[in-house]
């Protein structure tokens, strides 16, 4: 293992697997940190304001993530592109890498901001979204979508920290968010009776304010200055090719989580709440094998960059066996207390029976 600082951790020696998973404990902390407020979001919504509100929340998810899938896939190119600079012990080009990555994020998040509150209606609408459910929806998708640059942005920053090796960041300001909405929860929904809009209006961005300061007051390489920040055509081209393929990827999942939740749309709420609260279930279930994979990512391009092949192909093969065995345990454990599990969320005997 090689540090260069407290803030910059190189992957580029040392035990491979013991590296990788190092790695990805704060990550997993943090991913599973704000899966847990999601589905504290969902048990406060559905135990105060009913089950109608509750499949509100549910269906939004997979628009949430349609609107912003390729955003995320512009994250893992910006990754890649920093550890491999980084890797290679390129300031520079970790310089231009990082202002090019913030100015890509402002920009997505902007039209990715304008564009979900336009379409939100048309398209729970197209999603057969039921009568008793849409104004729900409508309210908490607007609310939520008016705030996307945050999210874009804090991905961004993100993949950046993670990227040098710094997981531990975004793990404590995503701590703290967490908290915090946990907290605004209880207050705007269970005792201010807000009701759905106090949801969506609950979900703030403290974890993107404090990531962002956190490059701008750092001294590493990765520093970022408001004045530097703008396109560098060839870095800019170099983070598209990496992250095309990645935010494809995720749309065309996000375009079939959508398909499916308008089929499950049209056998009404109580099916759409309970399919919802599966979904926030399945998102504990998953999570750990996406972060261990966010770590290989880094690992990988920090390796590639400092030109160690043979380290990149152990890593993959290790880490493959991590998450086939993880899938097999936690899936059956999830099948054996279906049940219990679901009736933390709704007293609703149909949601349960769902």
């Amino acid at each position: 293992m090689s540090t260069n600082s407290s803030s910059t951790h190189l992957m580029t020696e040392g035990n491979i697997l013991k590296e990788i998973l190092l790695f990805s404990v704060p990550l997993i902390l943090g991913n599973l940190l704000q899966q847990f407020y999601n589905t504290f979001d969902s048990i406060i919504v559905g135990k105060f304001v009913g089950a109608n509100a509750l499949a509100a929340v549910g269906s939004s998810g997979s628009l949430i993530f349609l609107i912003i899938s390729f955003a995320q896939g512009a994250a893992v190119g910006a990754g890649v592109i920093v550890s491999q600079y980084l890797g290679g012990q390129n300031r520079n080009g970790v310089q231009k890498a990082v202002h090019t990555s913030i100015a890509i994020a402002l920009f997505l998040g902007v039209v990715m901001s304008i564009l979900g509150v336009l379409v939100s209606r048309p398209l729970l609408l197209w999603m057969d979204t039921p009568k008793e459910v849409l104004p729900e929806s409508i309210v908490y998708l607007k609310i939520y979508f008016a705030g996307t640059i945050f999210t874009v942005l804090y991905n961004m920053v993100s993949g950046i920290l993670n990227a040098v090796g710094n997981s531990k960041r975004s793990l404590i300001y995503l701590a703290i968010a967490s908290i915090t909405n946990i907290v605004l929860d209880i207050v705007l929904v269970a005792l201010l009776r807000m009701g759905i809009a106090g949801a969506a209006i609950a979900t703030v961005f403290i974890s993107c304010v404090f990531s962002m300061r956190f490059l701008l007051k750092t001294n590493e390489s990765y520093q970022v200055s408001l004045k530097k920040i703008r396109f560098h055509k060839m870095v800019c081209i170099r983070i598209i090719k990496v992250g095309l393929p990645a935010g494809i990827q995720n749309t065309v999942i996000a375009i079939s989580n959508v398909l499916v939740q308008a089929s499950v749309n049209g056998f009404g709420a109580t099916s759409m709440a309970g399919f919802g609260a599966y979904l926030k279930v399945d998102g504990f279930n998953i999570l750990p094998v996406m972060s261990i994979s966010m770590a290989v990512t880094t690992f990988t391009g920090q390796n590639f960059g400092a030109g160690k092949l043979d380290r990149v192909k152990k890593g993959m093969n290790k880490t493959l066996w991590i998450g086939i065995i993880y899938t097999i345990v936690t899936g059956a454990l999830i099948l054996l207390f279906a049940d219990p599990i679901m009736r933390l969320f709704t007293d609703d005997p149909g949601v349960v029976a769902y």
